[in-house]
């Protein structure tokens, strides 16, 4: 992967600023680092010793600018590049979405640093995406387009908090960030599927690796975790959409807490 960082990334810091025991956090498509909120509250409530950096992916929220951003192989680029530049030697890694696959890529390219790594509702595990939604996702600005696009994103039932929507709105207020979403949208498919990760690279994966989907999800579906290699650990959330770390954050953080162990 490319070493060369032109200027770093942004990243909030949660619990022990110098622990020991690293947790880095990356958000699906069309969020930002706080979709993570309530997953680490859960966790820091056991386990104050962790430094979690959770990040704000390439071509999103603060890190609208990082040079190339968009594709995720670019983006796993520049977060392995930018965890360098901190100087963190061994880190746990977990992904939501988008952000799954790219957690993915930096464990096949880079993994001696990455101590566990774990997958929530990953991308690139199968041609199944709901690219329509996804694009709505990408276009939507106002508090009740994000809310209806999250309801369809979401399990049956599940709650979407105001706080989460005034967050996404504020995101889409940069200058700047709707048409950056939407490319990165129309480049997710190719003929309505999109890219899958090689099986060959997965079967490599040497760190444990844990796998959590909701039986209901409608953006990347359920089945696709029989794609997994057989070491992988699956954690079925049952009743649970995409959106895993807002609507089971406990059972996210649990997951989580497990590999970090």
């Amino acid at each position: 992967m490319a070493d060369d960082q032109p200027r770093p990334l942004h990243a909030t810091q949660f619990g022990d600023e110098d622990g020991s025991t690293v947790l880095v956090l990356l958000h699906g498509f069309g969020g930002t680092h706080r979709i993570w909120q309530a997953v680490i509250d859960a966790l820091l409530a056991t386990r104050p010793d962790l430094s979690i950096l959770a990040y704000d992916l390439p071509g999103h929220g603060k890190n609208l600018d990082a040079p190339g951003a968009g594709p995720p192989k670019r983006g796993a680029e520049l977060i392995a590049a930018d965890l360098k530049r901190r100087g963190i030697e061994r880190y746990h890694l977990a992904g939501h979405s988008m952000g799954g696959a790219i957690a993915t890529l930096i464990a096949c390219a880079e993994p001696d640093p990455v101590a566990s790594l774990t997958l929530v509702a990953p991308g690139g595990f199968g041609p199944e995406i709901a690219i329509d939604v996804l694009k709505l996702f990408a276009e939507a600005v106002t508090a009740d387009d994000l809310r209806q696009c999250l309801s369809r994103m979401s399990g049956p039932g599940a709650d979407i908090s105001d706080e989460d929507i005034e967050a996404l709105v504020a995101m889409r207020k940069r200058p700047g960030q709707v048409p950056m979403l939407q490319r990165i949208a129309d480049t997710m498919t190719r003929d309505g599927k999109q890219g899958q990760l090689p099986a060959k690279w997965l079967e490599k994966l040497a760190m444990p690796v844990a796998l959590i989907w909701g039986t209901e999800d409608t953006i990347l579906p359920y089945d696709q975790t029989q794609n997994a290699p057989g070491n992988f650990t699956l954690h079925t959330v049952d009743g649970a959409g995409h959106m895993l770390p807002e609507e089971s954050p406990s059972r996210v953080a649990q997951v989580i807490a497990e590999a970090v162990r």
